[in-house]
């Protein structure tokens, strides 16, 4: 049974890793770029502290311990109990898999911390602000995310699937230990998402800016 995952895990790695071309070279390698999203996180630092005042402590301390945790259980726990090397690792494939850059990332793969630390961010901000577009459209985000992932070649398809599981599992427990001990938090309607979702979008259009023009 697992050799036969590990087969439909290739196949479909090496289906959706073939799916490129130059002008996506550009904008996944971005994407996957953590820097790139830092006018991103600090949209939400200051729409925390604007809204929540000096209750905002809380649910920073909630965010950053939900990446600490998420990035943790990934990289540092079952990435060295699974083992599994990387796409990029896997001499079997040099002919066929689509890198970027020679970008290859580290020995081992499964599960993806881009993926666990994005889509717990994503989730718990969502679960925070309780606004249905800021939840669509920041979850969109960690899958375009976790899908760079796949396209640069250094993870299979199961290694995001995994981590999305972690970050899950990491956002929600993050989540209803601030709805235990700071309920009061949660009193009021969640504020206006104007901000992150504008900064969000120019990100992405700096993005394809920079894939344009700037990526070689």
């Amino acid at each position: 049974m697992v050799e036969t995952l590990k087969l439909w895990d290739t196949t479909l790695f090496l289906f959706l890793n073939g799916l490129h071309c130059p002008f996506f070279d550009g904008i996944m390698y971005a994407a996957s770029w953590k820097l790139t999203w830092i006018p991103f996180y600090m949209s939400i630092l200051y729409l925390l502290i604007r809204y929540w005042k000096k209750d905002s402590v809380w649910i920073i301390l909630a965010l950053l311990a939900c990446v600490v945790i998420a990035d943790n259980i990934s990289s540092g726990l079952i990435k060295n109990l699974v083992q599994r090397p990387r796409p990029s690792h896997n001499d079997s494939l040099n002919s066929v898999i689509h890198l970027v850059h020679n970008y290859r990332g580290g020995k081992y793969g499964f599960v993806s911390s881009h993926a666990s630390n994005t889509l717990g961010f994503a989730l718990l901000s969502a679960l925070l602000f309780r606004n249905r577009v800021y939840g669509l459209l920041v979850i969109g985000w960690a899958l375009v995310v976790g899908y760079s992932r796949i396209y640069l070649g250094v993870h299979y398809p199961f290694d995001i699937l995994g981590g999305m599981l972690v970050g899950a599992l990491s956002a929600y427990g993050c989540y209803y230990a601030l709805k235990k001990y700071r309920a009061d938090i949660f009193s009021n309607e969640g504020p206006a998402t104007k901000l992150p979702l504008l900064v969000l979008g120019l990100s992405f259009v700096g993005i394809v800016v920079y894939s344009i023009f700037f990526f070689r």
